[in-house]
């Protein structure tokens, strides 16, 4: 009998391509909050998985399927999974770096411009109106020349960031996320974060440290939503400490705080970072080749654990 690939989500046609002939497939259609006892069951007939990021695959899924042996996380990131309960049942366990720079860092400078420039707004009351109205002080917004940008992490994409700022003639300062903030926080007109959710970053932005972000800045989250406390952030933008932000993950996905939705200085996306063809596409590629390479007996390229 051929091994059983388990597919979480519907992915590009390059993963069948790749796998054709090695495998059987079992198909998931995606679905957000999926639970231990949701992916226990999915994962019952796996003898490896493409995952996404949204999947729970906690020590208790792990153990409850002991037929699953490679998990190719669909992401960069894996705060998804027990890591240490994988290396403990012998799960390899890989993911796709490197080719979520551009498209992210690309997103990032949207979701600056989008914010400080109200372009969202604008849309907004255009498509309510049907008019175009100019007036010396309507939707007046910031520019972005000689604005200093705080970076936090200073990774692939916090690095492909900075270039692109540097292209609007920003200042930039950066700093690695187990450096301080402080010179970054009291300085920056906008600061964007690039670390991974671990134990040590959960919250690293909260109420005093966002208190202690220059009065009128901006904030940008193409990450990990719960880098961010939210509820703090929606009080900083509440009062006016923050002049505003925009958002591409969510501390509680999928769900979105209706504090945020209701703030009209707030640009919400529904967490696009990745979602490029070209992007999602190479991503496809990198999971299966590695789900290949480990069928046939080869070491995976992408190994985390």
């Amino acid at each position: 009998m051929k091994p059983v690939v388990v597919l979480t989500a519907q992915y590009p046609a390059v993963v069948r391509e790749i796998l054709a002939g090695l495998c059987d497939f079992v198909e998931h259609p995606s679905e957000q909050g999926r639970s231990d006892d949701d992916m226990i069951t999915i994962l019952s007939e796996a003898d490896a998985a493409i995952t996404v990021l949204s999947d729970p695959l906690t020590r208790n899924v792990l153990e409850a399927n002991p037929g699953l042996h490679m998990i190719a996380n669909y992401a960069v990131g894996y705060n998804n999974v027990d890591l240490q309960a994988a290396r403990e049942l012998g799960v390899t366990v890989t993911n796709t770096p490197g080719v979520l720079t551009e498209a992210t860092a690309d997103l990032t400078m949207g979701l600056i411009l989008a914010v400080m420039r109200r372009i969202v707004e604008g849309d907004r009351e255009v498509r309510a109106t049907g008019r175009c109205v100019w007036e010396p002080l309507h939707l007046l917004g910031s520019g972005l020349t000689g604005k200093r940008l705080g970076i936090i992490g200073m990774g692939r994409i916090g690095n492909a960031v900075a270039t692109r700022a540097q292209a609007f003639e920003m200042e930039v300062i950066g700093v690695r996320r187990d450096e301080s903030l402080d010179e970054l926080l009291a300085t920056s007109d906008i600061v964007t974060i690039h670390a991974p959710l671990t134990g040590q970053t959960h919250h690293m932005l909260n109420a005093a440290t966002l208190r202690a972000m220059k009065r009128g800045a901006f904030l940008v989250n193409t990450a990990r939503g719960p880098l961010v406390d939210e509820t703090a952030l929606c009080d900083a933008l509440d009062d006016g400490h923050l002049a505003g932000a925009g958002l591409d993950v969510y501390e509680d996905e999928p769900s979105v705080s209706p504090r945020l939705i209701a703030m009209p200085n707030v640009v919400l996306l529904p967490h696009i970072g990745s979602a490029t063809h070209e992007t999602r596409n190479a991503m496809a590629r990198i999971a299966a080749t590695d789900v290949a390479l480990f069928l046939r007996g080869l070491k995976p390229q992408n190994i985390i654990t």
